[in-house]
């Protein structure tokens, strides 16, 4: 009897709700496959929620530590087409974070945009068809400026010097005129052979530079520390305080005043980043990029002459250390059809433009080209046509 009773069935009766506490068998669990989708998204839009955070604070301490806080020459080595690959980047990962976190986002990412395109360094006139400034009338310069990484001391010296005489320039604005040995800059001679392949040319020698000039030379004015360089002076330290040459030349009756430069780098890579040293010499050299940069500035806006400034500036378009340069000079840039310049590293992406050139008023830019090296240096060089404007 009690064995029927139990195989009986039952009557149904209300089912009993489930507390909060119940865990109801049918529903994923925190460790089975069904809710790792959704784990994936929050993760992924948790990243791109933080990278834009980060980004947007790396932005604004660039705008206001460059230039002005040596240790931030540490950061400043991001590639400058990242303050538009970044922001566009994000943009297009902004569907991902909920539809509360893209009121703000999309907002934030499309002013990073905007905000970095002038520190991106593009040049977006040329992607207008015809937007240049025009043919050059006779008789306009070619200038030709390059860094040649230690001159011929590390190539076939009969390349290097036909590479520089395929360019056919009536100016030519060289630096490291040197040689590299035990991890250290030493001087070199070549005045003679310099003669010989660029006969009529005048030949100026300041430490690293070299300036040669189809026109007469009819001033040597020193600039900044270079006023300091006597005819005695050790080589090392002609090397040292001799970063601009300034030589003033005469072309059809008129004075041009041409600036030689060569910034110094502003880290050594080869030091220990983890050292005291490392950061100690990084301090000297903005010191010293600061002094060269603000007798340059000085001795440009105290000449009254045509004037063109070009070379090797260590220093891409994000760095505040060109501002007030660029505020003062034209950027040669409008007369190119390059789009994204990268001078360093040709051997590599090239995704830094370390060399410029700039010009006044009174020359205009016909024609501004970034040169391959022929395997020669890790700089691209520039090519100038300009002419006297009035």
């Amino acid at each position: 009897m009690f064995l029927k009773q139990a195989l009986r069935p039952r009557a149904e009766g209300p089912r009993a709700t489930p507390g909060p506490d119940a865990a109801d068998p049918a529903a994923p669990g925190p460790g089975t496959r069904r809710d790792r989708p959704g784990r994936v998204r929050t993760a992924a839009a948790r990243t791109v929620i933080a990278a834009t955070v980060l980004w947007g604070l790396y932005s604004l301490l660039n705008v206001a530590l460059s230039g002005r806080w040596w240790l931030w020459l540490l950061p400043d080595l991001v590639p400058p087409v990242c303050f538009v690959a970044v922001p566009v980047a994000l943009l297009a990962l902004t569907g991902v974070p909920a539809r509360a976190a893209r009121r703000w986002l999309v907002p934030a990412l499309v002013l990073l945009l905007v905000t970095g395109v002038s520190r991106a360094g593009l040049h977006w006139g040329a992607l207008v068809p015809g937007g240049g400034p025009g043919p050059a009338p006779a008789g306009a310069l070619k200038v030709f400026s390059w860094n040649t990484k230690y001159w011929d001391t590390a190539d076939d010296p009969d390349a290097f010097y036909r590479f520089l005489k395929a360019q056919d320039a009536d100016v030519y604005l060289l630096q490291e005129y040197l040689a590299w040995v035990d991890d250290r800059p030493a001087p070199i001679d070549e005045e003679a052979r310099i003669r010989r392949e660029f006969p009529g040319y005048h030949l100026v020698v300041l430490g690293e530079q070299v300036t040669l000039s189809r026109f007469p030379v009819v001033a040597r004015p020193p600039v900044g520390q270079g006023a300091s360089i006597r005819a005695g002076t050790p080589w090392r330290e002609v090397f040292e305080r001799g970063k601009v040459l300034r030589t003033d030349v005469r072309v059809r009756g008129r004075v041009v005043s041409l600036y030689n430069v060569h910034i110094p780098v502003q880290l050594d890579i080869g030091r220990n980043w983890l050292s005291r040293g490392f950061y100690g010499e990084m301090r000297q050299r903005d010191a010293a990029r600061r002094a060269h940069y603000a007798a340059l500035r000085r001795d440009a806006a105290g000449n009254p002459n045509p004037l063109l400034v070009a070379g090797d500036f260590n220093t891409t378009p994000a760095m505040g250390d060109l501002d007030g340069l660029r505020d003062a000079l034209d950027d040669a840039l409008p007369a190119s059809d390059t789009f994204m310049p990268g001078t360093w590293n040709s051997e590599g992406l090239g995704l830094w433009r370390l060399d410029w050139a700039f010009t006044n008023d009174a020359l205009r830019v016909h024609r501004y080209a970034f040169e391959d090296p022929a395997g020669l240096s890790d700089h691209q060089a520039q090519s100038l046509l300009v002419s006297l404007a009035r």
